[in-house]
């Protein structure tokens, strides 16, 4: 049999250019372009643009539902029946219910005096109240600190306790189930759950407490967050507009139309005999929150939003804190989708389109599509659409779109509408990392049940901010500063990489002049890749 010559197998072209490596190279992009590349790149933007209809639906009716909401739904007092609890000359103050609060801590060296004198400080009987700090700090110097201020408020009367546990198993949900085991809370009705950096005002028991002491079928009531150092840096300001979004937007939505909407963790009220028939706090995710709003929904209990209700907080103001807040914002509702939707689509005692709203709206569009969509069709799909120009994007896909969500989404935050286009930069940075933790949780796979406590700063950074702008000597205050190295991620350089070639071959051989946005897009996916976005002010 004769045998076959190469030439029969190899292109011509090939043969006559095969001294020149860039010519090889641009050949076998383009044999293998036209049948894989393209009809692959076709089907991504399809379902890209699926997504981004999702996400745009999802917007609309939020955006449809609030005006609504704030036109001519009635206010909660007027929904629910609301009587302010008043001291009782002959009784005195048996009618205040007992009430329990919380506050879980770990190595809160920065803040631990702002909730243990907030909590001490609320306008509510001292006999029917119960402060419980849990103190899971590793640190020992730290413990003692916070014991001592325990015994400091007890000594001026307050019926406050100092709880430590031999092991940190379950993290805050742990420390929050072996909080309600103690003997003293079996005469509480509810427990209020505040965090570490959170300093509700003296009002705020009597503001929240009458809905749920009138109302049985209420199961908690949730604060809104208010942030006091919002102005610190630009890292926070980004923050203020993506959660004041949340709060004025799918919070309020939530409550007035399912009076359902997931517990923010902190600044809110709960009927411990809600918590209890919903199986208790559970540590099986990141979110355990969440975990336990879902399940308490589950069970027919309803949940109020009091938006006029603020309660003051700090934001993450280093970006490492920031990365570290989001993975477990981000990977923990992806894994309890994945454990609990089973469970929601087979329970019997809530109703259809209450199911659907959890499902689709809360959990699959908000907690899965948003951050995937984001990437990969903005970060991903369209710059390789300019490599590939076979493969063409709808302008409403590619600008219409996400340029509404982007109107609407700054709702919440008027006051920094100018900072509107670097915050989309900064949100379709942060979506690699975001999209990232989505995945680890919906396939539970590497740091899914990771859980690294936010770091908090307390005072000292309002203090190095008094000191920077006022220059003064900068050895009176000192702000840790990790290595260079240590503040590098590789993900979010290679990708402003990418960006940045992608940018150069459209300024060069496109023709949509995208290549503003995506050297724009660079920049900023470098300054996240350098960790430096906490220092900008």
């Amino acid at each position: 049999m004769d045998q076959i010559s190469p030439k029969l197998l190899i292109p011509q072209s090939f043969l006559v250019n095969r001294d020149d490596v860039t010519s090889q190279l641009g050949l076998m992009w383009e044999l293998i372009k036209a049948p894989l590349l393209v009809p692959m790149l076709k089907l991504s933007v399809y379902i890209c643009l699926g997504m981004a209809l999702m996400l745009f639906m999802e917007r609309v009716y939020m955006g449809i539902v609030i005006v609504l909401v704030k036109l001519f739904w009635k206010k909660p007092e007027e929904r629910y029946k609301f009587v302010p609890i008043e001291d009782d000359e002959e009784h005195g103050s048996s009618n205040f219910p007992v009430v329990l609060v919380q506050i879980p801590m770990f190595n809160e060296k920065e803040v631990y005096k702002i909730s243990i004198g907030a909590a001490c400080g609320l306008s509510w009987p001292s006999d029917r109240l119960v402060i419980q700090v849990l103190d899971d700090s590793t640190d020992s110097a730290i413990k003692s600190m916070v014991e001592q201020e325990c015994q400091r408020w007890a000594s001026k009367g307050i019926n406050i306790t100092y709880q430590i546990r031999e092991n940190r198993t379950g993290y805050k949900a742990g420390a929050l189930k072996e909080g309600l085991k103690r003997s003293y809370v079996k005469h509480c009705e509810y427990v209020a759950i505040i965090d570490a950096d959170f300093r509700p005002d003296p009002d705020f028991l009597r503001k929240s407490i009458p809905f749920l002491d009138h109302n049985p079928d209420i199961a908690l009531v949730q604060a809104r967050w208010r942030f006091v150092n919002a102005d610190e840096c630009l890292l926070t300001r980004m923050q203020e507009m993506s959660l004041d979004y949340h709060f004025t937007v799918e919070q309020e939505v939530g409550s007035a139309t399912h009076a359902f909407f997931g517990f923010n963790g902190t600044a809110g009220i709960w009927r411990i005999a809600a918590i209890n028939e919903a199986g208790g706090w559970k540590d099986r995710t990141t979110v355990e929150d969440m975990d336990l709003a879902v399940r308490a929904s589950l069970r027919g209990w309803k949940f109020l939003y009091l938006g006029d209700l603020q309660v003051k907080s700090e934001l993450p103001s280093t970006f490492k804190a920031f990365r570290f807040q989001q993975h477990r914002w981000s990977c923990g509702p992806a894994n309890l989708f994945r454990k609990m939707v089973g469970e929601i689509i087979t329970n019997k005692k809530v109703r259809f389109w209450k199911k659907l709203y959890v499902i689709y709206s809360f959990f699959f569009v908000r907690k899965i599509i948003a951050h995937m969509v984001t990437f990969f069709f903005y970060c991903v799909v369209l710059p390789l659409t300019i490599l590939v120009p076979e493969v063409k994007v709808p302008i409403w896909g590619s600008v219409y779109i996400p340029s509404i969500i982007t109107i609407l989404n700054s709702v919440g935050t008027p006051r920094s509408i100018h900072l509107l286009f670097y915050w989309i930069l900064f949100e379709n940075a942060m979506s690699l990392h975001r999209t990232k933790a989505t995945l680890i949780g919906l396939f539970e796979t590497g740091r899914a049940n990771e859980w690294v406590v936010t770091e908090k700063l307390g005072d000292v950074a309002k203090k190095v901010a008094e000191a920077n702008k006022n220059k003064t000597n900068s050895k009176a205050v000192k702000r840790c500063r990790s290595k260079f190295t240590d503040r590098l991620n590789k993900l979010e350089l290679g990708f402003s990489a990418f960006l940045f070639l992608c940018g150069c071959f459209d300024f060069m051989y496109g023709k949509n002049n995208y290549f503003i946005y995506l050297w724009l897009q660079t920049i900023t996916f470098f300054i996240t890749g350098i960790g430096y976005v906490g220092t900008i002010i």
